[in-house]
Parts: C-alpha cells; sequence; structure tokens
C-alpha cells in the first residue's frame, strides 16, 4: 500500500486482509519456488529482475492463484502437463 504526501513516499504492507491466508498463500508459494519447474523458473526471473525474496514470493502466489481461479471458473482439475498460457505484458 502506497501513501503520498508531498515529497514523501512511504510503502507499508497491507493489514486489512486474513493474515492466516496470506501466511498460508505465501508458505505455499516459498514451497512452489523450491519444488515445481514453472514456479521456480518464474520466481529466478523475478529475482533476476531485481525483486526482493518476498516479491518474487508474491508473483508466484499471483501464478498460483491465477491456476486456482481458472480451475473454478472451469471446474476442473490441474494437469501440470497442460502448456501455461503467456501473460499479456
Amino acid at each position: 500500500m502506497t501513501r503520498r504526501s508531498g515529497k514523501t513516499l512511504i510503502v507499508e504492507m497491507r493489514r486489512a486482509c486474513n493474515p492466516r491466508l496470506r501466511d498460508a498463500l505465501y508458505h505455499a508459494a516459498r514451497v512452489a519456488a523450491q519444488c515445481d519447474p514453472a514456479s521456480k523458473a518464474r520466481y529466478a526471473a523475478l529475482r533476476a529482475r531485481g525483486h526482493s525474496h518476498g516479491r518474487a514470493c508474491r508473483g508466484v502466489a499471483d501464478a498460483l492463484l491465477r491456476v486456482a481461479v481458472a480451475m473454478l471458473k472451469t471446474r476442473t482439475h490441474h494437469d501440470p502437463a497442460r502448456p501455461r498460457a503467456k501473460a499479456a505484458a
């Protein structure tokens, strides 16, 4: 969350969320970045671009959430062999 006032720029962590869900997503992303090849590649690419560990984990978590939402919308099971669509830049 970003707050600005004149020349001052303050970035704070958003606290208006479920802390247990936030922690669960962080740990799921951290483990996926260690074990899942696609998540590992996404994490490495984010780190290569200069992102911090936390920001790279959030990027991996965002990708995992996109997969989960797509599975819920289409009512399908996860198929790791299915190719992932590239996100629009």
